[in-house]
């Protein structure tokens, strides 16, 4: 799930999807599995949460990467902090990052596409739908070392304060809907299939 080494300058941004969570909480309210692993079924047809994402990424055409539990495992302390800086460190000569967790399986391949070129302008960008903040978080290069120093559950807040971000207005509600419980699958299921008619 690695993606073509990238040459450096004014390289594009890489995807960084995050998939070392332990789904807690969707299995604290009752999911048989983890989320990633969950099914859905879309026009594109029946894949896994997971398999979703990394299907809009490759679908956007940008280069992506997939941080996984094994590659946390021999951290000490876990996170979505934790994943970012792993995310960061194994992949060099990336043009910056679009991060975003797994659980988004309605994201579209052109809103991923309209944050790398946001980023052309500036150094974080912020996707807003219906005037949320969703996802995929974009950041710069001159982010590298903040988002190398992230550790546990804290996330890139920091980072956006040190860089204000842009916001940009997307319309898009899979940057939004992610799948934390069996009920958001379920709504997630539903706005797929009516779609779909």
């Amino acid at each position: 799930m690695a993606h073509p080494r990238l040459s450096g300058v004014n390289s594009p941004p890489v995807i960084l999807i995050l998939a070392a969570g332990r789904s807690e909480r969707f299995r604290a309210a009752g999911g048989p599995s983890d989320k990633l692993s969950a099914e859905l079924t879309t026009p594109r047809g029946t894949r896994s949460v997971l398999e979703h994402v990394i299907a809009a990424a490759r679908a956007s055409g940008l280069s992506w990467h997939v941080v996984t539990p094994e590659q946390t495992a021999s951290l000490p302390q876990q996170g979505m902090g934790t994943s970012i800086a792993v995310g960061v460190a194994a992949t060099p000569g990336a043009g910056g990052w679009l991060v975003m967790p797994g659980d988004l399986p309605l994201i579209q391949p052109e809103s991923l596409q309209a944050v790398a070129s946001a980023m052309a302008h500036h150094q974080t960008v912020v996707p807003l739908v219906d005037g949320k903040a969703g996802h995929p978080v974009g950041f710069g290069e001159r982010c590298r070392e903040a988002l190398l120093a992230l550790r546990g559950d804290t996330g890139a807040r920091t980072v956006l304060e040190q860089h204000p971000p842009h916001r940009l207005a997307l319309h898009d509600v899979g940057c939004i809907l992610d799948v934390d419980t069996p009920s958001l699958l379920a709504q997630a299921q539903a706005l797929a299939s009516s779609a779909g008619q």
